[in-house]
């Protein structure tokens, strides 16, 4: 159902409007399961129902809900995450940003001797219950939806530690614009995370390597290592290496 759902907010996004009997031909489900998917899309703020279809509320270049992303590739955000929690050695204080990929390394981390420091509610979520896992939780006001955590009190918390490695998942990164990310705020954050660590590492699926967003998190060059998938484009990964950062290429499985 996720998926369908993410492939019609996509469509609809993508066209402005769409009718229902479109999107039921697009996605082979029908006409009811549509309308009731657009209703659910609707409660989530994605989209205006009208009677026959629905509009996007989603302007270009804004972030879609979490949500609709949690349940994307998956299996590739597994592996990242695998390889991201390889390159942490038990005894570091860590920082884990927010965003899906970033909760899969939570996940990955959670059993294992490390202080960690969540950006986003469902990254600490992800975390809580690890038996030898010492959790720090930020202050801050959690963002409606992604319940990452920003602000001045986010960025206080963060400005009175110091991590061995800081985790920071990115909307879009290209050697031209660097790590971006699509909320101001956010990228405050971010920035304030990088800084408070010796070694910092970005985890992304391979697409975002394309992408820019609004927000200017840091340069290429002030990251340590990019963790991404097959699907990032030779030429984006030879342009991040020539600007100074490792990337690291995690295979299909």
């Amino acid at each position: 159902m996720m998926n369908r759902l993410r492939q019609i907010a996509d469509a609809v996004r993508a066209a402005g409007e769409m009718s229902v009997a479109d999107l039921a031909e697009l996605t082979a489900a029908s006409e009811m399961t549509v309308r009731r998917d657009l209703e659910t899309l609707a409660g989530q703020g994605v989209l205006e129902r009208y009677r026959g279809g629905a509009r996007s509320l989603l302007l270009r270049g804004e972030e879609t809900p979490f949500a609709l992303r949690s349940d994307d590739g998956v299996a590739t955000k597994r592996r990242l995450a695998a390889e991201v929690a390889a390159l942490i050695a038990d005894g570091e204080a860590v920082v884990v940003d927010g965003g899906t990929t970033c909760r899969e390394v939570a996940r990955a981390l959670r059993a294992r001797r490390l202080t960690v420091l969540p950006l986003s509610l469902h990254t600490a979520n992800a975390l809580a219950g690890g038996a030898q896992l010492t959790l720090l939780l930020p202050g801050g006001e959690a963002r409606p939806g992604e319940l990452g955590l920003v602000g001045p009190l986010a960025e206080a918390s963060l400005a009175a530690l110091r991590f061995d490695t800081a985790v920071i998942g990115c909307c879009g990164l290209t050697a031209a614009d660097g790590l971006t990310a699509h909320d101001l705020p956010e990228a405050a954050v971010k920035r304030a995370a990088m800084r408070a660590s010796r070694r910092v590492i970005a985890v992304t699926e391979g697409a975002k390597l394309t992408r820019t967003a609004l927000a200017h998190v840091a340069d290429a060059a002030a990251l340590d290592l990019v963790v991404t998938d097959s699907a990032a484009p030779a030429e984006a990964r030879a342009a991040l290496e020539a600007a100074g950062t490792v990337v690291r290429l995690v295979a299909e499985a």
